[in-house]
């Protein structure tokens, strides 16, 4: 029997591949990519990074399994610890004030995508946000493994494919794509097309948050 998470795969990949071919990911590979773009991401990517945290913690309370409970807490503490530092570092490289960090709107996009989570999660339950914040985890994997064949000219965005594929990143990958089969084997066939529906509008937003970045989008 197929795998649950590979039929959401197949339901997101034209998605997915538009986010490989999106001209922030090419120029970032190819050292073109502005820094000022790159700097828009950071600060974009911070402020989904902290959200993204959070809803880690809110998911944890609506289950009773204590062994789910702990893998999305730990997952939260991991984003502190590991990527919400990593981002940290590149914006002090880049010379981001603290200052300027607390007075970044967020853009309508990630605006948007962290409300959908949230959203989700207040109307779907654990099993479909656990597949909303799946593609966060899993394309960024992809994305990251399919960059380092050639890797970037820049160190700075050498350093952030390098991020997403490390051997730390993978684990963190393995363990969301066996929470979503477990949860799927346990829901219902209504509660699997709330799954995959989430998942698939997860997928539309990580498309659109990398051309969110390319155009330094602001609101009208």
């Amino acid at each position: 029997m197929t795998e649950f998470t590979a039929q959401l795969r197949y339901a997101a990949k034209d998605l997915w591949e538009k986010s490989m071919e999106q001209p922030f990911v090419k120029e970032l590979q190819s050292g073109q990519l502005p820094l000022a773009t790159f700097r828009f991401y950071l600060l974009q990517d911070r402020y989904y990074l902290a959200e993204f945290s959070k809803i880690h913690r809110l998911m944890a309370k609506k289950t009773t399994s204590q062994e789910v409970q702990r893998f999305l807490l730990a997952g939260a503490q991991d984003l502190q610890e590991c990527e919400i530092t990593m981002q940290q570092h590149f914006l002090a490289e880049l010379k981001v004030t603290s200052n300027e960090i607390k007075e970044t709107d967020a853009a309508p996009t990630a605006y948007a995508y962290v409300n959908h989570l949230f959203k989700t999660l207040e109307k779907d339950g654990l099993a479909p946000c656990v597949c909303a914040i799946l593609p966060c985890y899993w394309l960024y994997q992809e994305i990251g493994q399919a960059l380092a064949q050639t890797g970037s000219p820049v160190a700075l965005y050498q350093k952030w494919i390098e991020t997403y594929d490390s051997d730390w990143y993978d684990v963190n990958v393995s363990r969301m794509l066996k929470l979503t089969n477990d949860l799927a084997a346990q829901a219902s066939e209504r509660e699997r097309g709330q799954m995959q529906k989430a998942f698939v509008r997860s997928s539309y937003y990580e498309c659109r948050f990398w051309q969110m970045a390319y155009e330094q989008e602001q609101w009208q």
